[in-house]
């Protein structure tokens, strides 16, 4: 065929002509990105994975060549399990016993990744991606050396990283993220979480467990997007058992003390007061931003919301640009969870090799926050189940249970709570699932499959408990909002 000829071709005659380096291409090797490239891999198709992340600002380098695997994840719930169990160990022995045990767990995940990769034979380079067009990409090594890769398909699965104030003096200088938080040299000692989403308070609650001085300085509200009774429930037991909050409080400065200390000033809220107390560690856990900025997304116009970083991205995960498709927590309006991420990664896969058309489906994806008193959740909160079908069209059920577990230890349980938030009338359809407890997680996690079959409150009721578990409490709900009535629950 000539040149001639082969510029008459419509663009997809073009394309069926034009040969490639690879089937797929993907940008990004955290859990979504290696998902994608091993599912792409499995269906005969030919996957390189670019995979490489600066290191942090403190120098923290996660996952197999820098990204970062698993670290929202696993790092803080074995933190969080190792602190329920306690030892007698001091407190900065007690860092210093598990942060190794911790590294060397995502260590040998990010080799069983490699191990895999090489299995389902995906080419791994681990170089820095950017695109020159619809079907090119360009590789960066450390040394500066540059390759080309060309590919039919090309996905960015490039994930964000943990933002710094950048506008507070010395917040950059002086403080850390959760990236570091289980690679520092010693125990953080007294440590300042500033910021009130999950990833803050989980940290908070795993330092408070192994014996830290720790607090909690929120602007405005905690675990924003989540049910707010919900999040009341767990910063209740935080405070409870030991982690200090500053509500209402809006950081101003750190400044590092002859004495090697950090102090900090902030401005609180409430009284429109300067405030200044010392830590030994501040930990900024405000947001995350996309990891967009270096892809040159722009130059071959892949649009963004220019307010978020974020790629907008359409039901099946394409971009502006035909060929390149993008998901994860770098697509617009996309969950930030890993599973969401690594089932969003397979499916796409499975539709670029055309074994099927399914889309993600990102309603009523469970989550659990691993908090001292863990909180799991799936479906609508009661705030946003109002806001889509009015107050008057819902039922709230909900009651005060005491796990098992907490009776021989005496344990506080006021704030282990159960809701389910029906729509009023019919069948009563659940619109959403929230429970606070032990072990909230594997409970929403059976729970959530009934999201998928649309369960109502009837199904629940005629659900038969397991006894004496605390999912049990669930298939009993009977007490609704509405009624006034005792919400506790009495007996066996």
């Amino acid at each position: 065929m000539t040149l001639l000829t082969l510029a008459k071709l419509p663009v997809n005659a073009k394309q069926a002509v034009r040969t490639f380096d690879y089937d797929l291409v993907v940008i990004g090797g955290g859990s979504g990105g290696l998902a994608c490239s091993k599912e792409a891999a499995q269906l005969g198709q030919k996957v390189a994975v670019l995979d490489y992340v600066e290191p942090s600002v403190k120098g923290t380098k996660w996952g197999i060549g820098g990204t970062c695997v698993n670290v929202g994840c696993i790092p803080k719930k074995l933190m969080h399990q190792a602190a329920l169990l306690g030892t007698a160990l001091k407190d900065a022995q007690k860092y210093e016993q598990w942060k190794p045990a911790v590294q060397n767990h995502v260590r040998s995940l990010n080799w069983g990744h490699r191990v895999q990769l090489q299995d389902k034979e995906v080419k791994y380079l681990n170089v820095k991606g950017s695109l020159l067009d619809e079907h090119t990409v360009k590789g960066s090594t450390r040394t500066g050396k540059e390759i080309m890769l060309t590919a039919k398909n090309i996905v960015i699965a490039t994930g964000g990283r943990p933002k710094y104030p950048t506008h507070i003096p010395g917040a950059v200088e002086h403080g850390i993220t959760s990236d570091d938080i289980f690679w520092l040299k010693e125990s953080p000692g007294k440590t300042l979480v500033v910021g009130a989403s999950y990833v803050a308070l989980e940290c908070a609650g795993f330092l408070t467990g192994i014996g830290l001085e720790t607090t909690v300085m929120v602007r405005s509200i905690p675990l924003r997007g989540f049910d707010q009774q919900m999040a009341g429930l767990v910063t209740d037991y935080m405070e409870a058992y030991g982690t200090k909050f500053s509500w209402r409080s809006v950081p101003k400065s750190v400044d590092k003390l002859s004495s090697g200390v950090l102090q900090v000033t902030w401005t609180d809220e409430q009284t429109g007061k300067d405030q200044r107390d010392t830590f030994d560690s501040v930990l900024w856990a405000v947001g995350r931003a996309p990891e967009t900025k270096t892809l040159g997304l722009e130059k071959v116009g892949v649009k963004l919301n220019k307010e978020s970083g974020k790629i907008l991205v359409a039901a099946d995960e394409s971009t502006s640009v035909p060929n390149i498709y993008a998901f994860g927590d770098i697509g617009e309006g996309r969950p930030e969870l890993t599973p969401t991420a690594i089932k969003a990664g397979k499916l796409l896969a499975r539709r670029l090799a055309g074994q099927t058309n399914e889309l993600m489906n990102y309603d009523n994806v469970a989550t659990t926050v691993f908090t001292p008193l863990e909180y799991g959740c799936v479906g609508l909160s009661e705030e946003e189940a109002e806001s889509r079908h009015g107050k008057d069209s819902i039922e709230v059920y909900h009651a005060f249970y005491k796990p098992l577990e907490f009776t021989v230890a005496e344990r506080d349980a006021s704030q282990c709570y159960i809701k389910v938030v029906c729509k009023r009338g019919g069948d009563q359809r659940i619109l959403g699932l929230h429970f606070t407890g032990p072990n909230a997680g594997e409970v929403t996690q059976g729970f959530a499959m009934g999201f998928q079959c649309g369960a109502t409150l009837t199904h629940l009721k005629e659900t038969v408990g397991i006894h004496p578990t605390c999912a049990e409490e669930l298939t009993k709900v009977n007490v609704s909002k509405r009624s006034g009535l005792d919400a506790t629950v009495t007996g066996c």
